[in-house]
């Protein structure tokens, strides 16, 4: 018999379900693009109303599209530093950890508020090399307990625009001060793209405020010494565009992803501090 978990989560956190439901609806799709079983399987467990954070079927299509991508940056750098630190920030209730299965070399903190940790404690089996940290990702003694001796690759997938520019900077320039060197890959949306997403139904549901924009990715640059922009993913640069969505649709974005302005509306950015690969 499955075991069903009640859930509380609010505000902010509750959006960690918007994308947890989204990702386990288009896995049962026989196309499905991120096959994320381990999603389905915990929102088979969960006592919630999902219905109420309005999730769309293409929110669930774009948000495998989103994190096939993030799982191809995690799986090129561990194929490169086997032995390293993954730092999953603002992990909500993601499976990466699980979809990219890393080898033991690798020490992998999911860390998130203690609510979604707890939940994720509930949900999600144990499994070696990981660890689960319940704290704010701006806590200035986050990185305290987790060794700085390893390359580090930090994921934050759909965080930085819950966070305020002040703390999201300082954020990263204690990442880059505890570790040798390292990647970091995160959402980046512009001022109009945060605009945007505070509207998106899921997020206006939840309740959830938005704040730091990242207009020109360059701009990190001169926040966090040492810390080196290497390039922005697009949706429209998707390799899962061309099989899974209509003619008009992928000539639609071409069109549209040559505009800057709208290209910025929210993508991907990579950067990168010391050699990792050294």
């Amino acid at each position: 018999m499955v075991e069903i978990e009640m859930v509380t989560l609010t505000g902010t956190q509750q959006t960690a379900l918007v994308t947890l439901y989204g990702k386990a609806l288009e896995s049962r799709r026989p196309d499905s693009i991120l096959a994320d079983r381990q999603a389905d399987k915990a929102v088979q467990r969960i006592d919630y109303d999902f219905s109420r954070l309005r999730v769309r079927r293409r929110d669930q299509k774009s948000a495998a599209v989103r994190s096939k991508a993030y799982d191809g940056w995690v799986i090129r750098f561990l194929n490169t530093c086997p032995e390293c630190v993954v730092l999953h920030l603002g992990c909500g209730m993601d499976t990466r950890v699980y979809r990219v299965d890393p080898p033991g070399t690798v020490g992998w903190y999911d860390i998130d508020l203690p609510d979604v940790i707890e939940l994720r404690r509930r949900l999600y089996p144990q499994r070696s090399g990981l660890h689960t940290i319940a704290a704010s990702v701006t806590d200035p003694r986050l990185l305290d307990a987790i060794p700085g001796d390893k390359p580090v690759l930090v994921v934050a997938e759909g965080l930085t625009a819950y966070l305020c520019a002040a703390d999201g900077v300082a954020m990263l320039r204690r990442v880059t001060e505890h570790f040798p060197s390292g990647e970091m890959v995160f959402d980046g949306y512009s001022r109009a793209g945060v605009w945007v997403l505070q509207r998106y139904p899921p997020v206006k549901a939840a309740g959830a405020q938005l704040d730091w924009s990242i207009n020109d990715p360059h701009s990190l640059e001169k926040a966090v010494p040492g810390l080196v922009f290497d390039s922005e993913w697009w949706f429209g640069n998707a390799h899962e565009i061309e099989r899974h969505y209509g003619w008009l649709y992928r000539q639609l974005l071409r069109v549209l992803f040559r505009i800057t302005p709208i290209r910025r509306l929210g993508r991907g950015l990579r950067y990168h501090f010391g050699h990792p690969g050294a």
